[in-house]
């Protein structure tokens, strides 16, 4: 995995977002330096996915600001992190390899990695296979072996360990916490425990 060498901290400044004419939070302010990862915790709708898909660039903000100090100063935030939301984003007709593939190509990253990343995840045995034929733990991993064949410092993962057995739960947590150790940050919405002890959290409060 990469190693983030330069010193980076994503800030948010007074964020509000809202959801049609809702407003989902407002005036959220935190900071995870590098080597860091952030909880987010809260009950159904109080805006934990909302807040990831609107660091990933995929929700206007409202108001506020939201900066990756460090980070390349000519890339969003969004476009210097992952992102694995609830759904895979896995063309069904296309093989492990071929789903991969896209994405690494999409996200700007080398070849060189695909076949590492997907032996990582527990895949390779199964890379012809077309993706409408995995199980929904074998499409998890596949979109979490997106996090390792593409370095990016930020990972915002949106419930992570859904449809994960035991295992593969440890290989996730073994490779967030490398992510850590290399300078990388993490911020992940979760009704329970991930496996990165020490971790921040920020409670958002419930749907008004």
């Amino acid at each position: 995995m990469a190693q983030f060498r330069q010193p980076a901290r994503l800030l948010a400044t007074e964020l509000a977002c809202l959801r049609g004419d809702r407003s989902v939070f407002t005036g959220l302010s935190f900071a995870v330096g590098a080597g860091q990862a952030l909880m987010v915790n809260g009950p159904n709708g109080a805006g934990k996915s909302s807040l990831l898909r609107l660091i990933a660039g995929l929700v206007r903000i409202e108001a506020g600001q939201l900066v990756l100090e460090g980070g390349n100063p000519e890339a969003t935030p969004g476009e210097q992190a992952h992102y694995l939301g609830h759904q895979d984003a896995l063309k069904p007709s296309l093989s492990v390899i071929e789903n991969l593939d896209f994405w690494v190509r999409y996200l700007g990253g080398g070849m060189t990695g695909t076949g590492a990343a997907l032996d990582t995840v527990g895949l390779s045995r199964i890379l012809n296979l077309p993706a409408a034929y995995l199980s929904a733990g074998q499409r998890r991993r596949l979109s979490i072996a997106r996090l390792i064949a593409v370095a990016r410092p930020v990972w915002l993962l949106d419930e992570p360990t859904s449809a994960l057995d035991a295992t593969a739960q440890a290989m996730l947590a073994g490779l967030m916490r490398q992510h850590l150790a290399n300078g990388g940050m993490i911020l992940a919405a979760t009704h329970g425990p991930i496996g990165l002890d020490g971790a921040k959290e920020l409670r958002l409060g419930g749907a008004p």
